[in-house]
């Protein structure tokens, strides 16, 4: 049987060896997020460089994105959401407000050994990517504190311990601890210990402040207020 011409001519529609026909927009995250690390910001990521990571053809990139600026900023919120559940889980099985801090902070440090880069993307992007991507790290980070806010709220009443201000209380244990964080980057791993234990009492001495700053609020509001 001889033939045809449309029979002989390749078939556009058919994926390149090594290419996948169909992927998702979670797949190129993924993809874009094997990429990154604590040396490489996604500003510097080119859409042919995710496509091939992918394993899909350049242009099927824009069936999910408009351009990699905005899987840039999708990459920050996915790690941003899976971070803040990582560190959500540890201070739920936490029982004790000792063991809620040092689980937290634990649980967060350890993000710098893992292999899903999140944290790595949301210390790096938040101080030298661009404004919109420094944008939604802080945006990011806003949840964090609004999480934190709630179970300091919590355990104040739990325990009948008392909190001051426990918005501005969850802004100063959230930024100190990314600046931390941000700091243990570029450190060598063994020097990770000592840097938890630092972080570990700084926030316990935050905890302490606003406990007893609770107990004479009134007090703190007229000296303030004069």
């Amino acid at each position: 049987m001889s033939l045809t011409a449309k029979d002989a001519r390749p078939d556009a529609t058919r994926p390149h060896a090594g290419r996948r026909a169909v992927i998702s927009r979670e797949d190129l995250i993924a993809a874009a997020l094997t990429l990154v690390g604590p040396h490489r910001s996604v500003s510097t990521l080119s859409l042919r460089e995710v496509a091939r990571a992918a394993g899909i053809a350049p242009n099927s990139f824009y069936r999910h994105f408009r351009d990699v600026d905005e899987l840039a900023v999708a990459l920050i919120n996915q790690a941003g959401e899976a971070l803040r559940q990582i560190i959500g889980e540890a201070r739920t099985r936490a029982v004790a407000e000792r063991s809620v801090v040092q689980s937290s902070i634990e649980a967060f440090m350890e993000q710098l050994r893992g292999d899903q880069k999140h944290l790595h993307l949301l210390l790096r992007e938040g101080t030298v990517g661009s404004d919109a991507f420094k944008d939604a790290v802080e945006t990011q980070l806003c949840y964090f504190e609004e999480e934190l806010c709630n179970d300091l709220v919590r355990l104040a009443k739990e325990r009948d311990t008392g909190i001051y201000r426990p918005e501005v209380v969850a802004r100063a244990i959230t930024r100190l601890v990314f600046a931390m964080g941000a700091t243990a980057m570029d450190q060598p791993e063994e020097k990770h210990p000592e840097i938890i234990d630092q972080l570990v009492t700084m926030v316990r001495m935050i905890i302490l402040g606003t406990q007893t700053m609770a107990g004479s609020a009134g007090q703190i509001e007229k000296t303030f207020s004069r």
